[in-house]
């Protein structure tokens, strides 16, 4: 796997709401669990569509993981321009902070919100451009967002062999627990 699309919830479907929020450093530790194997076995791209929670976690975790493995690229394909224009100034420096640090940055749409088609446009692409998915979805925790990324990648994966691996909230957990533990030595 050469490209991989790297997505789930978004920050307030966890029930996230700050950048403190003590679940975030789990998440993180839980998406470099996944990422680390793959770039061994010689993963080249992450891409997100950079919304903020795990898209944007992830990218942290790669920026991160870069001193180690300096030859992985990450990119941000977003749907429209200027998506974090709503978002709280915090938000928005957090978002800048990142994409300078990306390798490539696009929007499939040059101008700002104007409708789902723009979303699927953003996913069409993604899809096309990745070789598998890593998704942070969770059947327990409700439908989200991530519900459709996830009902496209089965069917692509069962279509097309098209690489599916997840996270879930058992997952995280257990980064939790592992490091629960490590307190307790």
């Amino acid at each position: 796997m050469k490209n991989l699309l790297v997505t789930g919830y978004r920050a307030h479907e966890l029930g996230i709401f700050d950048q403190k929020h003590k679940g975030i450093p789990f998440i993180k530790k839980a998406i470099e669990n996944k990422l680390i194997p793959l770039i061994e076995e010689g993963l080249e791209w992450v891409i997100t569509p950079g919304q903020f929670g795990v898209d944007l976690w992830a990218c942290e975790v790669v920026i991160e993981l870069r001193k180690q493995y300096p030859q992985v690229r990450l990119s941000i394909i977003a749907a429209y321009q200027n998506p974090e224009e709503k978002w709280s100034e915090t938000k928005q420096e957090y978002y800048r902070g990142i994409l300078r640090d990306v390798d490539y940055y696009a929007s499939v749409s040059n101008q700002p919100y104007d409708g789902v088609w723009q979303l699927r446009a953003r996913d069409d692409l993604l899809f096309r451009k990745t070789d598998g998915i890593l998704l942070f979805y969770d059947e327990d925790n409700g439908e989200a967002s991530p519900k459709f990324v996830k009902q496209r990648a089965t069917k692509k994966h069962e279509e097309e062999g098209y690489g599916f691996i997840t996270i879930t909230a058992d997952d995280v957990q257990s980064v939790a627990d592992e490091q629960s533990w490590d307190y307790t030595q």
